[in-house]
């Protein structure tokens, strides 16, 4: 099955802003499109906008006169869903109401024959449920884009429980012919990408329930740390705080209140507060004019030890050895044993978090980074017991290396550590359940919410085990079960141990 031919008409059904960015891809793909909206003269309204874009892309080269002159003839809008009777494919972006979305569809069905693919671009909603109730459900299939669609390539291609092979092989095909890129997926609460992601909120949230840190310092750590393009409270307030956390709702609920996907308290305050972020006015951050954004928490400068002594192998982080001697402090190496660590010249140690608290008074963790040469900013975290001066000493060990350092609270697995290993855990789970593949999991996380890495790409890079053990420790300390490892991590660390001949 290939795409559809570029002469076949394509329906838009839905004229805000997704419905007008769907129809702008088709249009610039070359297809004949037709715009269609339940309230009068929005249709072609959105013709007018969406020609207005492309006049945009002319002036931005993007687009030659004649292309966008012979796009604009191809757009037209349709009084009644009687005009998109020839057509080949409809997409449907309406209201995120199930009751809608299906008398819609079955008002399509009278109207298109029976070989039009239909597509509904829903984010939070059952595809088998959308689609239930039609005569033909075999050709009905989710394609879901990422706004804004002209720029974001990432499209979901979601095949419900009655979707056929060929209906969702023709929509990926088509999906790709229209220069995007396309990942197949399961219809499962969240699909893949929003599934994946909720980590990526929920543990900045409960860091920051647990008073552990601000939200800034939270942000900043993600990004300048985890290498993530933006914290999880800036970004939340970009998307609307009521729209990430109906989103989350949505899953957990369609999950039947799996705790995993458990929403915040401290979020739901925020909507309720009308604080919703950018479109506000108010979120985590004040946007209003005037106001002043606060900055993350940094500690004071300090001075380097002279020395370290470095015992064992410090695994992910082994390129901060290096980074040691290139700041022009002595490196002493020994052997050791379990998990490698720093040791400071008045006996302290640093150590990579592995999900414990840091107990000892003698023990100071830091944070996992996507790449400790090229992080600008570290987190570092001990407990309320930490003996005077071994913080400074840790603080300035990292500000040797070029590092801001951020000291969080007490927080088992810390920031960035935690939220690597969850979004790792969530896409096993994924992959075993037969959500997608790991390709398309990895796929989808890059280009649907800009990850730095896909959460097996992160796994390849930490090792096997990591995620698994940092989680169970997690979980001991939070014995609530939505740190807890799945089974299907669990049986992929106890692979690995069983080909290292390590006791699981």
């Amino acid at each position: 099955m290939t795409a559809l031919d570029l002469s076949s008409p394509v329906a838009v059904v839905g004229t805000g802003t997704m419905g007008q960015g769907i129809a702008q891809v088709a249009l610039v793909a070359g297809h004949p499109v037709r715009l269609y909206d339940a309230v009068d003269g929005r249709a072609r309204e959105a013709a007018d906008a969406i020609g207005a874009r492309l006049d945009r892309l002319v002036e931005k080269d993007r687009l030659t006169g004649a292309e966008r002159d012979a796009a604009r003839a191809r757009l037209t809008s349709a009084e009644s869903l009687d005009a998109l009777a020839d057509c080949a494919l409809v997409v449907e972006a309406v209201v995120e109401r199930l009751d809608v979305k299906q008398e819609l569809f079955r008002a399509l069905e009278d109207v298109v024959g029976d070989d039009c693919l239909l597509a509904t671009n829903t984010s939070s909603l059952s595809v088998t449920a959308v689609g239930g109730a039609l005569r033909v459900p075999g050709r009905f299939v989710g394609l879901h884009f990422f706004n804004p669609a002209p720029l974001l390539p990432l499209v979901e291609v979601v095949s419900g429980f009655a979707t056929g092979p060929a209906s969702a092989t023709r929509a990926y095909e088509t999906a790709r012919a229209w220069g995007k890129t396309p990942v197949t997926c399961a219809d499962t609460p969240g699909f893949v990408v929003n599934r994946v992601a909720r980590p990526f909120y929920a543990e900045a949230l409960a860091v920051h329930e647990l008073r552990a840190a601000d939200p800034a310092t939270i942000d900043a750590v993600l990004r300048e740390s985890g290498g993530f393009r933006m914290g999880a409270f800036e970004l939340t307030d970009l998307i609307g705080q009521d729209v990430n956390e109906s989103v989350t709702h949505s899953v957990w609920q369609a999950f039947f209140q799996d705790v995993r996907f458990t929403p915040s308290l401290a979020q739901r305050r925020l909507v309720e507060s009308g604080r919703l972020g950018r479109k506000s006015g108010q979120g985590w951050y004040d946007y209003r004019d005037g106001a002043e954004r606060p900055g993350p928490h940094t500690a004071p400068p300090a001075e380097a030890p002279a020395y370290v002594v470095v015992e064992g192998d410090l695994g992910p982080a082994a390129e901060l050895v290096g980074l040691i001697r290139e700041a022009g402090v002595e490196v002493r190496t020994e052997d050791g044993y379990g998990a490698g660590r720093i040791v400071l010249p008045d006996g302290g140690t640093l150590c990579l978090t592995d999900g414990e608290l840091p107990g000892s008074e003698d023990l100071v963790h830091f944070d996992l980074a996507l790449d400790y040469r090229a992080a600008t900013r570290i987190a570092l975290s001990a407990s309320e017991s930490v003996r005077p001066g071994l913080l400074s000493g840790a603080t300035g060990l990292f500000q040797a290396l070029g590092k801001e350092v951020s000291v969080v609270g007490d927080v088992p697995g810390m920031i960035v550590a935690r939220t690597v290993a969850r979004i790792i855990d969530l896409a096993f789970d994924a992959v075993v359940r037969g959500v997608a593949t790991p390709e398309d999991v990895d796929t989808a996380m890059r280009l649907g919410v800009n990850y730095p890495l896909g959460p097996f790409e992160w796994n390849r890079r930490l090792g096997d085990t990591w995620a698994r053990d940092l989680l169970s420790h997690i979980h001991e300390w939070e014995p609530s079960g939505r740190c807890a490892p799945s089974l299907a991590l669990h049986r992929h660390a106890a692979a690995a141990d069983a080909r290292e001949g390590t006791p699981s």
